[in-house]
């Protein structure tokens, strides 16, 4: 199946091993089922449809091809979620157990002052163990733990808060036993720890806690109102280790093709591709935002929005057989639709407004913006009950300063360790480019009818897609323009209301 732009062969594929994932992870083998007939006939209909005249030749293979593969992932899903729930830790449920373990994640502080994170179950007394584990624990002990260094507590044993191949959650008791990371986890965590204090000795207390957030998403010496400003503006994305930040990292290092030719620029991309990984920490969410990274690159280098949909596809495919529980995490959801919408849409609007005369710089930056909220906003709004109205302008207003925030940050992060009064000088050039990003939010935020209220869950996902399906459809039409900017003044006006009452 293919399309005039993109080769959308692989696509059926990867949406089907997603949604047969997914439905195993979160409903069993019934309902798996069930979306694999329904996945099947669903690509039947459509290459049926399709005006490729070569598409009806191609009918059943491609037809038993997306069905072997979901079959494939429905029963390799269903024998890891056999695997979670007949797990040895099972039967220990509201027992107190020795567990030894090793965070996936890094950390962070959660409501009522512990801390929260992922990690891997090593073993459960003596006896050697598997599996994915959510522990709770204090800052007490527990606050110095990262990524890859093993601890051995006594903790109370509690089902999963929910389906996602975790096997059980850990509330820690008493004090651990720290061991030691591997080499490449103590180098990562060193070089944090560095670059954090070197940007505290640069830098005004809000800057220097936003550096190490934009740089290597570092978020726990942010304050509660700058999480909440960068929420309500619709800010948040920058403060988590995304595809952005490889992108523009590898970005700036293929700019040197120039000076040193396109496969040593290449190279030297790749070399820091991974050293950036290691330092920002493997975690299951860094590599996934590594991977919709290198599916942008590969658009940008190639100039080719053909191979960047099959790409796409593939690593969907590639990542849901390494982690099946990504099927089911929002944060894979957003990082699919945002380069989806960063390869494909963007591309094809800016194309529009550039044949209407606008300049092609500012054509790009306000479909990316654009685009990418417009993808995301459902399951935003989903999570957080919100809608944020000024998303669009605050992104546009920052996008100038986001890359040099970045490309410099990340250099002085890799001297901080080696040559800490060069970082702290190479830092010193990021403080007006966050001055401003703290401005920018900070003002977003106050603004009036900033963030809509709309019904979380699944009721929020719809709303917000029928209401952005609505307006990419009404703005065809100058009519539907002036429609849409009333409604826009209404909700703004409606929610401006709200705020007075409730807070008046």
């Amino acid at each position: 199946m293919s399309t005039t732009g993109s080769d959308l062969r692989l696509v059926p594929a990867a949406l089907t091993s997603w949604a047969v994932t997914a439905s195993g992870i979160v409903w069993g083998p019934a309902v798996t089922m069930s979306v694999l007939i329904v996945a099947t006939a669903l690509t039947a209909l459509t290459m049926r449809m399709s005006r490729d005249p070569g598409s009806a030749t191609l009918t059943w293979p491609a037809v038993l091809a997306v069905t072997a593969a979901g079959a494939m992932f429905a029963l390799s899903v269903a024998l890891r979620v056999a695997d979670a729930e007949h797990h040895p830790v099972i039967a220990r449920l509201g027992d107190t157990v020795a567990v030894t373990i090793a965070p996936t994640e890094t950390p962070r502080v959660v409501a009522g002052g512990r801390l929260m994170f992922r990690a891997k179950l090593l073993a459960i007394g003596d006896h050697r163990q598997s599996g994915r584990v959510l522990v709770f624990a204090s800052v007490s002990g527990y606050g110095d733990l990262t990524v890859g260094r093993p601890a051995a507590f006594r903790a109370r044993v509690g089902r999963p808060i929910r389906r996602d191949l975790t096997v059980a959650v850990l509330s820690a008791t008493g004090e651990p036993r720290v061991g030691e990371a591997g080499p490449l986890y103590r180098v990562a965590a060193d070089v944090r720890a560095d670059f954090g204090a070197a940007a505290r000795a640069a830098l005004p207390a809000s800057q220097a806690a936003m550096l190490p957030a934009l740089v290597l998403g570092d978020t726990a010496a942010l304050s509660r109102d700058t999480v909440e400003d960068f929420r309500v503006a619709g800010l948040t994305h920058l403060t988590a280790v995304s595809g952005a930040n490889v992108t523009i990292v590898c970005g700036a290092v293929l700019l040197s093709a120039a000076l040193v030719g396109p496969r040593v620029a290449v190279s030297l991309a790749a070399l820091a591709f991974i050293a950036f990984v290691i330092v920002v920490q493997p975690s299951a969410s860094v590599l996934r935002a590594s991977s919709m990274a290198a599916i942008t690159l590969l658009a940008l280098v190639s100039r080719r929005r053909r191979q960047a949909i099959p790409a796409l596809a593939a690593t969907v495919i590639a990542v849901l057989i390494g982690w099946p529980e990504m099927a089911v995490d929002v944060g894979f959801a957003l990082s699919v639709s945002a380069t989806a919408a960063l390869v494909v849409i963007a591309p094809a609007w800016s194309e529009r407004l550039v044949q209407r005369r606008w300049p092609k710089p500012l054509a790009d930056a306000v479909c990316v913006a654009v685009a990418a909220h417009l993808v995301t906003a459902p399951l935003v709004a989903g999570i957080s009950g919100s809608f944020s109205v000024v998303a669009v302008a605050a992104n546009l207003a920052v996008a100038v300063v986001i890359p040099p925030i970045t490309v410099l940050g990340t250099g002085a992060a890799a001297l901080a360790s080696a040559a800490p009064d060069l970082a702290g000088l190479v830092i010193r050039f990021t403080g007006p480019a966050l001055w401003w990003l703290l401005r920018v939010a900070d003002v977003a935020a106050a603004a009036p009818g900033a963030a809509v209220p709309v019904p979380s869950g699944a009721a929020g996902v719809l709303c917000v897609t029928l209401a952005g399906v609505a307006a990419v459809v009404l703005w065809r039409w100058r009519w539907g323009r002036i429609v849409l900017g009333a409604c826009l003044v209404c909700v703004v006006a409606w929610t401006s209301a709200g705020r007075d009452t409730i807070f008046g």
